[in-house]
């Protein structure tokens, strides 16, 4: 099968649209379309239904699927391992943090990173957690710094984790901040700022709530945690904040339960990182 061929397939379903598969590839949407029929054609059997404004895949498309994201991966081990006899550290790094990591953690690695490795080109961005997963499983990037969930899939590969331990609080004006040793029981009583309910984060607290037989009042979800931290210091309700945010805009509340999350560096399993991503992942290690 044509490499070239599979990586449009590839592409198309990850956009789930010939025109922006076209664009992520560079090619204009005839061609993009050209290498699918001639895929089709090769294999004997349609890929992708073809609707006006609908888009899916036949049961042939999803039983390639799997096989041509393993092709492609190994297409790019190869070249990795191929280009690994320069022993230079260059080219681009795509990259994507979660908004807490880009804020609180990555401009002492990129001080370092950039200073040591000149040559890389960084393509960064950022986002939540749940969507750089998303973004991952499609190849868009090559690493991902996240917090890590006990849901997430097994084709993800931990290559770094480091223990991020939270506490909860309130505004110092919140009828909570003045509580000696609140309870859970006593922040039921209130509103939570915390993240979506998907977070790894909202799970943790929900778990602790539902020991309890209690229920959480969730205000205004978002995973914003600088949001979340402003929402909280003026009194708009409690949270679960990482302890390195914690300043005197807010009270920890003495909650008998401890809190942590896991955050961390995550590739795909079976897709090798570069060498700039392992210097990358190294400093990340050193600092964090």
């Amino acid at each position: 099968m044509d490499t070239q061929a599979l990586s449009a397939f590839v592409a198309i379903v990850d956009h789930q649209s010939f025109s922006e598969a076209a664009e992520a590839l560079h090619l204009t949407q005839p061609a993009v379309s050209k290498r699918l029929a001639s895929l089709e054609n090769q294999l004997g059997a349609p890929l992708v239904e073809r609707g006006q404004r609908s888009f899916s895949l036949t049961e042939s498309g999803r039983r390639l699927l799997p096989y041509a994201r393993r092709i492609l991966d190994e297409l790019h081990n190869a070249r990795l391992d191929l280009s690994a006899t320069t022993g230079r550290i260059g080219g681009r790094l795509p990259v994507i943090a979660s908004h807490h990591i880009g804020l609180h953690h990555l401009p002492a690695w990129l001080r370092r990173f950039n200073r040591d490795y000149p040559d890389v080109t960084l393509e960064l961005q950022f986002m939540d957690s749940e969507s750089a997963f998303d973004h991952l499983k499609r190849r868009t990037c090559e690493l991902a710094f996240v917090t890590l969930s006990d849901a997430m899939d097994r084709q993800f590969d931990i290559k770094a984790q480091w223990e991020d331990p939270m506490v909860f609080v309130a505004g110092t004006t919140h009828p909570l901040a003045s509580m000696p040793q609140p309870e859970l029981s006593d922040l039921a009583r209130y509103d939570a700022l915390l993240p979506d309910t998907k977070t790894a984060t909202y799970r943790v607290i929900s778990r602790l709530f539902m020991a309890e037989n209690l229920t959480l009042r969730l205000q205004m979800p978002t995973n914003y945690l600088e949001t979340i931290k402003m929402m909280s210091s003026v009194g708009l309700g409690w949270s679960v904040l990482p302890h390195s945010m914690v300043d005197n805009s807010l009270t920890v509340l003495p909650i008998r339960h401890e809190v942590s999350r896991m955050l961390g560096g995550i590739g795909l399993e079976g897709r090798n990182l570069s060498p700039a991503a392992e210097a990358l992942l190294d400093i990340a290690r050193e600092l964090h």
